[in-house]
């Protein structure tokens, strides 16, 4: 499978050619010229890398660390041509997983890419086991235990509990959960059918449905397992 990389770039001379560079790569790529557009992007397609500019017209690339890095999972790899030493300083306290500069080195920059995904790949298979209050799940095994006892969960319900682990503290669209749990060519109708299938997993493993405390509703857009 194809590795999703998203380009946020306001200058469409470099988005062109970062694009062009990345297919060459067998990389499957999407691009944003605005910030706002890139972070909608991001939920959407869940790339395994965003490649972030600094310098965007609708919002700061430092803000839009600072407002998104907690509702994402990807890789951010900031290229820009902010060289100074506290703009790169606060990209990467903010979150940033990487920070190059521009004019930069095709070269480089692939070798960067790859360096990120192995740490992504090493992350995905060292977290196996997931502990939080008196929740354990086994990602490998598919086994659910709450305070000690087993919980028996229907495949659709681990693969929704499993996704939401796996981004845990950030917000998953409904349309996300869709589409992970139902395929791609999922349809509108299968909202409903994520309703009931999250209300059953609540009634597995919540104390109180009314006010859970593994997973919670964002009013509008999704759920978030807290974190």
């Amino acid at each position: 499978m194809k590795h999703k990389i998203l380009v946020i770039e306001d200058d469409m001379s470099i988005s062109n050619f970062l694009v062009t560079l990345l297919r060459a790569e067998n990389y499957e790529v999407i691009s944003a010229s605005e910030g706002r557009l890139g972070y909608h992007l991001s939920l959407s397609h869940q790339p395994d890398i965003i490649i972030l500019d600094l310098g965007l017209p609708d919002i700061d690339g430092i803000e839009w660390i600072r407002q998104y890095r907690n509702l994402i999972n990807s890789i951010i790899l900031v290229v820009t041509a902010k060289d100074d030493h506290p703009s790169k300083v606060e990209a990467l306290d903010l979150g940033a997983d990487d920070y190059l500069t521009k004019p930069f080195n095709p070269a480089e920059l692939l070798a960067r890419i790859r360096v990120g995904l192995r740490h992504r790949s090493s992350k995905d298979v060292r977290d196996v086991i997931f502990e939080f209050k008196d929740l354990k799940v086994n990602l490998q095994n598919y086994e659910v235990v709450l305070r000690g006892s087993t919980v028996h969960c229907t495949p659709i319900e681990f693969q929704l509990l499993a996704y939401l682990i796996e981004h845990q503290g950030k917000v998953c669209t409904s349309n996300m959960l869709v589409k992970k749990v139902w395929g791609e060519e999922a349809q509108e109708s299968n909202l409903a059918n994520l309703r009931v299938v999250m209300a059953n997993l609540r009634r597995k493993i919540e104390k109180d449905t009314a006010s859970p405390e593994y997973i919670v509703t964002v009013l509008g857009v999704g759920y978030r397992f807290v974190g």
